[in-house]
């Protein structure tokens, strides 16, 4: 069986892995609150590792895309744009991960375009979800025009160092789901 994996185990692994990931994020989601919507996120971007454990990259993409097709379809278009992160990077990223050590990909090379990926989809959250302008009553106004006026310099400095230490982390995750798929017996 070395070399040759039986279809049905790779269906099997996505399709756990797709409901998982549906169930938390749409639930997190559905919720508005921010922590519950972060621990979606968390375990759906877990989940979407397992087929990946297994080298299983159609298997991934497919997990992927069924999840937001159903996070969508089950609840989380009331909250649509709180699942835009998760489709432009979060779901994706783990994939991408695994590609990128696949095909022996230098990280800083592989790092480069993951970072400037990050900061494109929190200016796409910027101008989307809030139409380009942040403001409150959280902090005084000052600092609001301040965040607008420079919000480039933020999102590709902060965006960059957040993406490094999230990336960093999500390959030390990807590695303790591979030691728990492992042990799985086909």
């Amino acid at each position: 069986m070395r070399g040759k994996r039986p279809g049905s185990f790779e269906i099997a692994l996505s399709g756990v892995s797709c409901g998982i990931a549906v169930l938390f994020l749409s639930l997190g989601i559905m919720t508005g609150v921010g922590p519950l919507t972060s621990l979606g996120y968390l375990v759906g971007i877990l989940a979407l590792m397992l087929p990946l454990a297994k080298q299983f990259y159609r298997g991934g993409f497919l997990a992927y895309i069924g999840t937001c097709i159903l996070a969508f379809v089950l609840g989380a278009a009331a909250n649509f744009w709180d699942l835009i992160p998760f489709i432009m990077f979060f779901g994706l990223h783990p994939l991408a991960n695994a590609l990128q050590i696949k095909y022996k990909i230098n990280k800083w090379l592989a790092f480069a375009v993951k970072a400037v990926w990050f900061d494109c989809t929190l200016l796409a959250g910027y101008f989307i979800v809030f139409g380009g302008v942040l403001g409150g009553s959280v902090l005084p106004a000052e600092v609001y025009d301040a965040i607008n006026r420079y919000i480039y310099l933020f999102v590709f400095i902060l965006g960059t160092l957040i993406c490094l230490v999230y990336d960093y982390l999500i390959f030390k995750c990807q590695i303790m789901v591979n030691g728990l798929v492992s042990r799985i017996k086909k």
